[in-house]
């Protein structure tokens, strides 16, 4: 059988839910944005937990190889402590709950502070989650060790009659390729851009700058595809990114087919100013923009952007200034399309945007909906 991965981007309005499907059946999830009102069928945003359940259904599962929250604000974690089940308590176990076989977790989210009523909850119980599998040894990742997370961690583990060192395997650092997939075995690699230590060692933890940021490395039958995977970086952590990356000569993770951009089309992923028709991108934004591949797609995980005269002064994102932004870089490095998940096919009812990964390159699919047949919206890249 030839290899065919996809990648699938749910409209849960100015919010995030991406699930990477392998050709060999593992499923990774982003993010899990469900809110209730959605459950309302009149309303345009998506019942996240409906989907996510009669997909898992077909493919006879109640689990997740991986689930991944980039960090901790509510548009990334709505709704996800009554969807999985949590190992931490009994009472979040059973009842048509979702497993999570491993977390993935930024080292933020261990150690940050609930600092709202809103959000509370929610968090409250991640984290809880995620120190208990840490402290557990097992089922979890954590990406960076800041020195704040050691000095936690330590003397849990002399409690527990460990060394200080016990927990280290459960660690990743920016720069390295995630253990438990390969290129060989999975067809797909996890490249950590970041978090780096320093976004939770000095100061206050900013949870935007201590997201995970990804790399995905695509294998479909010799050929190669890249994915970035971004959550809310702001443009100043980008530019680390790229800076780093070009450092340690790895400027190939920077490359990408397919590009799930930062906070929901926010000009602050390109700049300080957000410019009065179009935001003009800092130098290490720019390039990052323009390492994008031919027949390449920019994702916008949001709310509608139009261009009419008064979205030109609209405060919070999706600004449409960004928007044109991404799609005059994606124009010049000879890209497909820019897609935003709350307007295909329509802002009325929009449904999940689909891609195939195949040898033959990217190709976006609508999946109108569960168990209907895909119809392909873009002919495979051009040749050469």
């Amino acid at each position: 059988m030839p290899d065919k991965h996809q990648v699938i981007f749910y409209p849960v309005g100015n919010g995030d839910t991406t699930q990477i499907v392998l050709s060999g059946g593992r499923r990774v999830l982003f993010d899990f944005c469900h809110r209730n009102k959605a459950e309302d069928s009149s309303t345009p945003e998506i019942d996240l937990k409906a989907t996510l359940k009669a997909d898992l259904k077909k493919a006879n599962r109640d689990d997740f190889d991986v689930v991944a929250f980039t960090h901790a604000d509510l548009d990334h974690i709505q709704g996800s402590t009554e969807f999985f089940e949590l190992q931490h308590a009994k009472k979040y176990q059973g009842e048509g709950r979702i497993k999570i076989r491993e977390l993935w977790v930024p080292a933020a989210m261990l150690l940050e502070t609930a600092d709202n009523d809103h959000q509370m909850e929610e968090f409250v119980l991640l984290r809880q989650e995620a120190r208990y599998r840490l402290l557990e040894g097992k089922d979890i990742l954590v990406f960076s060790k800041p020195q704040a997370l050691t000095d936690w961690l330590e003397p849990r583990l002399k409690e527990r009659g460990e060394s200080a060192s016990a927990r280290d395997h459960l660690f990743i650092d920016a720069g390295q390729i995630v253990p438990g997939f390969s290129l060989g075995a999975d067809k797909v690699e996890f490249f950590c851009h970041s978090p780096f230590i320093k976004h939770c060692d000095e100061g206050d933890i900013i949870r935007n700058e201590a997201s995970l940021v990804f790399n995905v490395r695509f294998r479909a039958d010799g050929a190669y595809y890249d994915y970035l995977e971004v959550g809310d970086a702001t443009w100043e952590s980008i530019e680390d990114i790229v800076k780093t990356t070009r450092y340690h000569k790895n400027e190939d993770r920077l490359a990408w087919d397919l590009y799930n951009i930062p906070h929901h089309c926010s000009y602050l992923a390109l700049s300080d100013e957000k410019g009065e028709k179009e935001t003009e991108p800092k130098p290490l934004i720019k390039d990052l923009l323009l390492m994008g591949k031919q027949d390449a797609y920019i994702v916008s995980c949001s709310k509608p952007i139009p261009d009419t005269k008064d979205s030109y002064d609209q405060t919070q994102p999706p600004h449409i200034q960004a928007r044109k932004t991404y799609e005059r870089y994606l124009k010049q490095v000879g890209g497909r399309k820019f897609l935003v998940t709350m307007e295909e096919p329509n802002a009325n009812k929009p449904e999940p945007i689909m891609f195939e990964i195949t040898s033959g390159g990217v190709s976006w699919i609508r999946s109108a909906s569960i168990g209907a047949p895909a119809v392909i919206l873009s002919s495979p890249p051009r040749a050469g």
